[in-house]
């Protein structure tokens, strides 16, 4: 029995959804949890940000002072928690990036045909 396509959810591949997140808050700014979700599977077109992944990681970034967050109110009036990019997360991101494309050359020399 195969899974029909639209089913079929895509995993963020691990060491990445920080770097997707704190990438989603540099582009467009403060953001609730579930628009970086919805961002993060837009502009990817496949990646799904599961909840259970996604409000365990913004509350460690805070916890490293890579975000702030503050309460507002969403586009649909709901109480929602805004986060925010620090300067110590812009400086993150960019390790993360560094480290993302070290990993990607490392895959592609082991995938390359010989």
């Amino acid at each position: 029995m195969g899974r029909d396509e639209a089913t079929t959810r895509t995993e963020i591949p691990p060491g990445t959804l920080y770097m997707l997140i704190l990438k989603s808050l540099a582009r467009l700014g403060p953001m609730h949890g579930y628009g970086i979700a919805q961002h993060i599977q837009q502009m990817s077109e496949i990646l799904q940000v599961e909840e259970g992944s996604l409000y365990p990681a913004l509350q460690r970034m805070l916890i490293k002072g890579w975000v702030t967050a503050e309460w507002g109110q969403s586009e649909n009036n709901r109480r929602a928690r805004y986060y925010r990019l620090t300067a110590s997360g812009k400086k993150q991101l960019s390790v993360e990036i560094s480290e993302f494309e070290k990993v990607m050359q490392a895959i592609t020399r082991v995938i390359q045909p010989a």
